[in-house]
């Protein structure tokens, strides 16, 4: 019996045509660029560099003899002035091609005889591979969109697909010679350099460098601030990639703690001895919005009480819903007059002191004229339904090194009051310690649909670096997150930025947002699950996020896999 044989160093047949090869199963076709424009912008090279296609591309660069260059510049300037006179001589309006061609080839001629530039003969050589010929025409017509766009002109080596192709494999042999003249600068411009380096000496592995498969390692503290931001479509691998980030800074020495949305940092806290803090309606954990501030070295008494009382006031403005303007002022003067009552008041030492609660807020505002209004909304959160959520004096402890607090118990009105009231006892507790810490806000969209709530945690993440916190926000609503006035700045101040699969609904927003380009833009579109782009300063790289084993089964959310374990353990 014959067994059928499989290429495997080579396909068993090559089709050549007039503009495309047949190598085994792939169509094939190799351009070249033809023409350039006058000037050449650094990196516009890089969206043909990072399309997620399958392509080949090569750059040839053979160095001109310059003394030879010198004479044919020398001939080709005597040729332009020539003409230029001609048409002086007949009466005809000025030529300013022939005045501009005529100024570029004496600048060069400077240059090259001052040894400023050097000359050199270019080949740009793409080949583009798919599946059927209606396909490989649809790629080529895209990246020539691209290049047509910066006035870059591509054309089909035409009865030369063999040597194009040739040209493009990896053996550094110029076979097709379709040169274009560019000096150093419009030469430097092509350079693939648009993979950086992310490896450096000292912080976490975030992933893999998918471009030439290098480790991206970064401290993300060693940047002007810490703080990140993480936007994916939901299972994109947001959470997988921010719970193998903070178990990886546990290692590092640095304290972690993240508000959960949906139980998913259970499993983690549980594993490493971590805190994990529910709260809700029902909960033994409470957090007492009006606990005593704490005041960070080298800042006024005064000061910290009046920070605390802002944040205080945003927090009502959450609970209560829109509030009057008259209504702002006198919220603000009960809530001094309720810490007045427990002695808190400025000029004095209340590190001591017990702390008043939302009830004694509420008991103020019924004895002010104008108060009752809001004094009835805050019922709820008092003696009402809500009371056991925000009016318990605060027993929850911080003092461990992973730090979950969950707030999936709670309806989805109560979560951003949750989630801002959680922050604002984080933050006290991070102004009273410098120590380095990482601060996960999950489903960050929930505190941003409320203006007090985007503008507390913008806030926090723009002092966040004078504390030695770095806040990673967490976002799968990314309309809602970018639409918000304070959304944009909380990027702006966020150093590094984790971009993984987005949704064709938002994708045009991402990419006006973080100026991608179009091969960027295609990547996140169809990239797979804990794949994307890694944005560190100025240093970008396409990232693919990856767990060991063990890393794997304390951070997995895929529901097959926890299925499979939790039957696994049943046996």
């Amino acid at each position: 019996m014959e067994r059928e044989s499989t290429p495997i160093i080579a396909p068993p047949a090559i089709t050549i045509g007039t503009n495309r090869l047949t190598i085994g199963t792939k169509c094939v076709r190799t351009v070249f660029i033809e023409h350039y424009p006058r000037y050449l912008a650094t990196g516009w090279f890089s969206p043909i560099l990072n399309a997620p296609e399958l392509m080949d591309i090569s750059i040839f660069i053979h160095p001109s003899d310059t003394a030879d260059t010198l004479k044919k510049l020398k001939r080709k300037t005597a040729q332009i002035e020539a003409q230029i006179m001609d048409q002086e001589e007949k009466g005809l309006v000025r030529n300013p091609m022939l005045e501009t061609a005529f100024q570029d080839v004496e600048e060069l001629r400077d240059s090259l005889q001052q040894a400023r530039e050097h000359l050199f003969m270019v080949g740009v050589y793409i080949t583009f591979f798919a599946d059927t010929e209606a396909a490989l025409d649809a790629l080529e017509a895209r990246v020539t969109n691209i290049l047509e766009a910066r006035l870059v002109y591509p054309r089909q080596a035409t009865f030369e697909q063999v040597e194009g192709w040739n040209s493009t494999l990896p053996i550094a042999t110029d076979r097709l010679m379709r040169h274009t003249p560019l000096n150093s600068g419009p030469a430097s411009s092509i350079f693939p350099f648009v993979s950086t380096d992310l490896t450096g000496n000292s912080g976490i592995l975030y992933g893999i460098n998918r471009t030439d498969n290098t480790l991206v390692i970064f401290d993300r503290f060693s940047l002007e601030n810490a703080n990140m931001v993480i936007f994916s479509k939901s299972g994109g691998g947001k959470s997988y990639a921010a719970k193998l980030e903070a178990l990886r800074l546990m290692m590092t020495g640095s304290d972690v703690i993240i508000i959960d949305p949906e139980h998913e940092y259970k499993a983690l806290a549980e594993a490493v001895g971590g805190s994990f803090i529910n709260i809700s309606l029902a909960s033994p954990h409470h957090v007492n919005p009006f606990d005593i501030p704490i005041v960070p070295e080298g800042e006024s008494v005064e000061d910290a009480l009046k920070s605390h009382i802002v944040s205080l006031a945003g927090l009502v403005k959450v609970m209560v819903g829109t509030i009057a303007p008259e209504e702002e002022a006198l919220l603000d003067r009960a809530i001094g007059e309720t810490y007045a009552l427990h002695d808190i008041v400025p000029g004095k030492d209340f590190a001591d002191k017990e702390a008043p609660t939302l009830a004694d807020l509420e008991t103020v505002l019924r004895g002010l004229d104008g108060g009752k209004n809001v004094a009835e909304r805050l019922y709820r959160f008092t003696k009402g339904s809500y009371a056991g959520f925000t009016n318990l004096p605060t027993n929850v402890d911080l003092k461990n090194r992973l730090i979950v607090f969950s707030i999936r118990d709670l309806e989805d009105g109560l979560r951003p009051i949750a989630m801002y009231l959680v922050l604002g006892f984080i933050w006290n507790v991070v102004k009273g310690s410098l120590k380095k810490r990482a601060l996960i806000v999950d489903e960050a969209w929930w505190l941003m649909q409320h203006p007090e709530g985007a503008l507390f945690l913008f806030g926090l993440v723009k002092r966040a670096r004078k504390y030695f916190l770095g806040v990673t926000t967490i976002t799968q609503d990314v309309e809602d997150f970018l639409l918000s006035p304070y959304g944009r700045p909380i990027i702006t101040n966020s150093s590094l930025q984790l971009l993984l699969k987005q949704s064709p609904a938002t994708i045009d927003l991402v990419t006006k947002t973080f100026n991608l380009s179009e091969g960027e833009r295609g990547l996140l579109l169809e990239t797979a699950v804990g794949q994307g782009l890694f944005f560190a300063g100025l240093k970008h790289a396409v990232i693919q996020v990856l767990a060991s084993p063990g890393e794997d089964k304390l951070i997995t959310t895929n529901p097959e896999e926890l299925l499979g374990a939790k039957n696994a353990s049943d046996e």
